[in-house]
């Protein structure tokens, strides 16, 4: 750390580094497979060579999920049993099983699906937490974590079950301010990091994806509308909204723009369905 600077507006410490790069996150998995078999399904070919490195991944996968880790919000508050990254595990093995079994290579299926089933019925029976009716962040908590609003875009719940809508309807009630999302509270889960933070562009386009695909066309619609008026002049966004309307953190936030994508496909489907 750098003491004797400021960052952005007297932001401190500076860092010289990134301390994630120490981290385990167990969500990147689910993340690449769902990118090489949405590419599978366009077209791309998979080479031996290809093959070869999703088995030797999906196998230590396979071995190795069922542990603590950082999540996918890097947090320095230690590592819990992230549902997110649960949650993106089932989806680096379920993919992997499809694409097995669609272009008929070889890899170990049997322990593939076993470890994937073992997956969602973790999630269900340790994630979903009665009393708050919603899914929880990690397994020792109450707190709820707007990453999980991508559960039923990964088709790991249906948009439309009853645990799902009532998780849907905790987050409007806790994380949601005005159409805008923040990732979690993090008063009620220490992350390790000073000071406070705004709503999260990606989480916002994220809400406006999941009311889509459960039938809230209106609502779904009214935020996705009113995320365009926090942009700027070129239509960007940065990584975070302020209290104030500003926009604040890393800009542009690409992965922000690839969630705003997401959203409009999605809702200009549902509102063609509804005609």
């Amino acid at each position: 750390m750098l003491e004797h600077w400021s960052g952005y507006r007297g932001s401190r410490p500076v860092r010289i580094g990134n301390g994630a790069a120490d981290q385990l996150q167990l969500d990147i998995y689910g993340e690449a497979m769902d990118s090489i078999f949405a590419g599978h399904r366009g077209g791309l070919q998979v080479a031996d060579r290809g093959w070869t490195g999703i088995g030797n991944v999906l196998d230590w996968l396979a071995a190795n999920w069922d542990q603590p880790e950082e999540g996918i919000w890097e947090t320095r508050g230690g590592r819990q049993a992230f549902t997110y990254g649960r949650l993106m595990s089932w989806v680096a093995l379920d993919r992997g099983v499809r694409m097995a079994n669609e272009l008929g290579r070889p890899a170990p299926l049997e322990d593939w699906r076993r470890e994937r089933d073992r997956i969602y019925r973790q999630i269900m029976d340790r994630a979903w937490h009665e009393k708050r009716r919603a899914f929880v962040q990690h397994y020792d908590t109450n707190v709820l974590d707007s990453a999980l609003l991508r559960m039923p875009k990964v088709g790991f719940i249906a948009p439309r079950d009853p645990k799902w809508l009532a998780t849907l309807d905790a987050m409007d009630d806790e994380l949601v301010t005005d159409s805008l999302v923040y990732r979690y509270d993090p008063q009620a889960s220490p992350d390790g990091l000073q000071g406070s933070e705004g709503t999260f562009s990606l989480c916002t386009f994220a809400y406006v994806d999941a009311l889509a695909r459960a039938g809230r066309l209106a609502q779904a619609r009214q935020a996705f509308e009113k995320m365009f008026t926090y942009a700027n002049h070129l239509g960007l966004y940065s990584e975070e909204i302020a209290l104030t309307g500003e926009q604040i953190g890393n800009f542009p936030q690409a992965f922000t723009h690839l969630s705003l994508i997401d959203a409009a496909v999605t809702l200009d489907a549902a509102l063609d369905r509804r005609g």
